[in-house]
């Protein structure tokens, strides 16, 4: 009974973080509640192994693999994702979004950063999940999810450095995207 609660008083509140975690990776909010729930139920059988210290990442690295386990699932049943679900599951991130814009405004040059705080939230979900994985994970850990460098290599295992090479190339990629974005809606409207 003392493993339940002590699992529920340090790896619920991180819940969320979970799901918007699971959900940006497999873009279906059915399929993301399902593996926060696998996730979950591994982190608490494996909750006596656990070291001390931060549980978040611990427990997203958790979420991520199994993640990943599902979209090998996926890769072998060829299922179809609606994107109309994938724009409409960050409507759950709330100002989450705009933190976002707030940190490419940061890291880009000025006249990007003016097309960038103008972008609508809809081009910058497109965006997103226009991205390969590897960069999704890294610019939602950081951004949205606000983890330490340091985190995020736990969760996704590897070198800081590497996370910090992925962050920018992540960012990098997202700002082109987002031109490309802009561009294409501005050619529609007029």
């Amino acid at each position: 009974m003392a493993k339940r609660t002590d699992f529920e008083r340090i790896a619920v509140p991180h819940l969320d973080a979970a799901y918007t975690l699971a959900v940006w990776l497999l873009r279906s909010r059915a399929d993301a509640e399902d593996v926060v729930q696998e996730a979950f139920l591994r982190a608490f059988r494996a909750f006596g192994n656990f070291r001390g210290g931060d549980v978040r990442p611990w427990l997203l690295a958790i979420v991520r693999n199994a993640a990943y386990r599902e979209l090998g699932h996926r890769k072998k049943s060829a299922a179809v994702v609606s994107l109309d679900e994938i724009l409409a599951q960050a409507g759950s991130e709330g100002g989450r979004s705009a933190k976002l814009v707030e940190s490419l405004v940061d890291k880009a040059a000025s006249a990007e950063a003016q097309m960038i705080r103008g972008v609508d939230e809809a081009i910058l979900r497109r965006a997103l999940a226009e991205l390969p994985e590897t960069f999704r994970e890294v610019i939602v850990l950081r951004e949205i999810e606000e983890l330490s460098y340091r985190d995020i290599a736990q969760v996704i295992g590897a070198p800081e450095g590497t996370v910090m090479s992925r962050l920018s190339r992540a960012r990098t990629e997202l700002r082109d995207i987002m031109k490309r974005l802009i561009a294409k809606e501005e050619g529609h409207a007029m």
